[in-house]
């Protein structure tokens, strides 16, 4: 993913309006790297080197928040970071929070996609964690709720306004707008039968794993979601027999960090079973973490119509 392949729609300007914003940011991280005596000091109107050490992309799911985030990360110099929120936070939980800033403090960026404030630990941890690395790393991130507005309907936020505004004021926003280009594809998303997924196994030309749904699960909670991308690493597919409605709140949101996984690192995916409209039950979808799943949905039925129309 790279800025030159992000096509801003014509008919949502703030698209384009991020896109410039990103290519700023970046061009100020680069512009940063030169020796003091050729810097071109006469060209700084032209970046962002001013005002806040972070950009904050807030938009519906689907607009291209996450391209733009990896584009900005492939145009910085090294050294530089990119983590889930998710595996950030699993990262800080798993070597302490000493050992995480010690580890990030030297980079000169830092991406977290997909933002978000689940409970009251990860609030505090990020709180510290932010205070701790900036202004001297920058930092980049995609969400699909405005700082202010982290975790409504998860936890007693309002007993946590100052720590949010603590976080939020880190960020200036760049809102995208826009529909979920993914859309049409969960229309036709749907799980294969069963001989059809057997005959796709054997022609998968790449590394691929293959599990059923049920044992998946089982595995899932038995390894730290740090340790979720090198389950991914190296392959080329991940084939899934038996996916049905998922009953237990704690197995849905481990696979939706897995989906997660496997779409960043463009994981071909096969399933049988149940469709993607079916996998969460009604009341996840209202619950604080609806907006996880409804990602995962998105990204699940985006994965399954693009193998629907490969060669």
């Amino acid at each position: 993913m790279r800025f030159e392949t992000y096509v801003p729609s014509p008919e949502h300007p703030s698209q384009a309006s991020a896109l410039a914003a990103m290519q700023r940011f970046a061009a100020d991280l680069i512009e940063r790297e030169r020796p003091a005596g050729r810097r071109f000091t006469w060209r700084r109107s032209d970046v962002e080197s001013d005002g806040a050490p972070a950009r904050y992309l807030d938009g519906g799911y689907g607009v291209g928040k996450t391209h733009l985030l990896a584009a900005l990360w492939h145009a910085a110099p090294q050294p530089k970071a990119y983590f889930t929120f998710a595996e950030l936070t699993a990262l800080i939980g798993f070597v302490g929070m000493a050992s995480a800033v010690g580890a990030l403090q030297g980079q000169r960026l830092l991406c977290i996609d997909e933002f978000e404030l689940d409970d009251v630990a990860n609030t505090l941890m990020t709180v510290t964690f932010l205070r701790s690395i900036i202004p001297a790393v920058r930092v980049a991130t995609t969400s699909n709720a405005l700082p202010d507005r982290l975790g409504e309907g998860r936890f007693s936020a309002d007993d946590f306004r100052r720590e949010i505004a603590a976080i939020a004021a880190h960020f200036e926003v760049v809102t995208i707008d826009g529909p979920d280009y993914r859309r049409k594809a969960r229309v036709v998303a749907d799980a294969l039968d069963e001989s059809t997924l057997e005959r796709l196994v054997t022609t998968m030309p790449g590394p691929t794993a293959v599990d059923d749904f049920d044992a998946l699960l089982v595995h899932l909670r038995r390894v730290h979601p740090v340790r979720f991308k090198a389950l991914v690493d190296g392959l080329d597919a991940v084939v899934v027999r038996g996916l049905h409605p998922i009953a237990n709140q704690g197995d849905a949101l481990l696979f939706c960090a897995l989906v997660d996984e496997l779409y960043d690192a463009e994981v071909r995916l096969a399933v049988s079973g149940c469709g993607v409209s079916e996998l969460f039950p009604e009341s996840y979808r209202h619950g604080g973490y609806r907006k996880k799943y409804g990602r995962c949905e998105s990204r699940l039925a985006a994965m399954l119509a693009e193998l629907d129309s490969a060669p």
